[in-house]
């Protein structure tokens, strides 16, 4: 209901990418004069929405939405029934209904840090490397809502793979890229991931990852690692590139540690443990730097300090 009135889409809402205008709703009978002129603006599922000032968050649902029964406000899952104020981002959702495209993008997003998914859809980054760092940077990134994602790798998925890398058996003899790219559509539809399969060298790595925001390094081979970080901090200085080092076995987590190296090179491991006859790679502690990686892409595209 909008004022008493049925609550309609307007056609003129959508489309063009054109500023939306805000819709006004009560929820009282019985309005002071001054209500009609002191609405404050909410944004309900990405929608602009002036309300009066003394609204709950359960009020708004039971009338726009009341087979709502998860609440999201500002990221947070709400039990209970706060009054809301202006700027507040609510996100109202149905268990079990299927939503439509529209609805199913912002719904995604409901448990982000409010404005945030608007700044990661804008981003590109690419990973290099898509086995057990790469693969679950991938899927992380892709949850969050990073726009446009490049992913790399020449090799294909083999069995030993599965311990730690983000592949399922029935993707076996797939390119890696390919088979990463099928499953990241499925995990979220509305962003770009462009894949290529192929060896990176120091003469196509500033042909792919020249429009990238910030790279992500995750081969396995340590001269590989050197050519990589040498090629892209020479050819795009000042892009943050993001690598690791030391995360074979399964020591303790807590060293695995995101530092700042120099200039634009921020490095994620413990630098010591490498794969070597008697320590391998195990999914927990390679998980943890693979996390350790795409929490740093989040918070340098945002502008912060890993």
């Amino acid at each position: 209901m909008l004022n008493g009135q049925p609550f309609e889409p307007d056609p003129g809402d959508s489309g063009g990418g054109k500023r939306r205008e805000p819709r006004r709703i009560l929820f009282s009978d019985k309005v002071a004069l001054c209500d009609l002129f002191c609405f404050m603006q909410i944004q309900l599922n990405e929608e602009p929405l002036e309300v009066a000032p003394d609204i709950r968050l359960r009020q708004l649902r039971d009338r726009l939405q009341p087979q709502a029964d998860i609440l999201i406000l500002n990221g947070h899952a709400e039990t209970g029934d706060p009054h809301l104020v202006a700027g507040d981002q609510v996100v109202l959702i149905q268990r079990g209904r299927i939503p439509t495209s529209e609805e199913l993008e912002t719904q995604l997003a409901a448990r982000h840090s409010p404005g945030v998914y608007r700044q990661l859809k804008q981003a590109t980054v690419g990973v290099a490397g898509l086995g057990g760092l790469g693969s679950p940077v991938a899927v992380a990134l892709a949850r969050c809502g990073v726009g446009r994602l490049i992913l790399v790798d020449f090799d294909v998925v083999e069995p030993s793979n599965l311990n730690r890398q983000h592949y399922f058996v029935d993707q076996l003899g797939l390119n890696k890229a390919d088979a990463l790219k099928s499953t990241l559509d499925r995990i979220n539809p509305y962003i770009n991931v462009e894949t290529h399969v192929l060896r990176l060298t120091p003469d196509n790595i500033p042909i792919l990852f020249d429009s990238v925001d910030l790279l992500v390094e995750a081969f396995d081979r340590a001269d590989q690692k050197a050519m990589l970080v040498e090629t892209f901090l020479r050819c795009r200085p000042g892009v943050p590139l993001v690598a690791a080092s030391g995360v074979a076995g399964y020591g303790p987590a807590n060293t695995i540690l995101t530092r700042h190296a120099t200039g634009s090179l921020y490095l994620v491991g413990d630098g010591e443990t490498a794969a070597v006859p008697g320590t391998g790679l195990m999914a927990p502690r390679v998980g943890i730097a693979a996390h350790h990686q795409a929490n740093a892409v989040l918070r340098l595209l945002l502008g912060e300090v890993p």
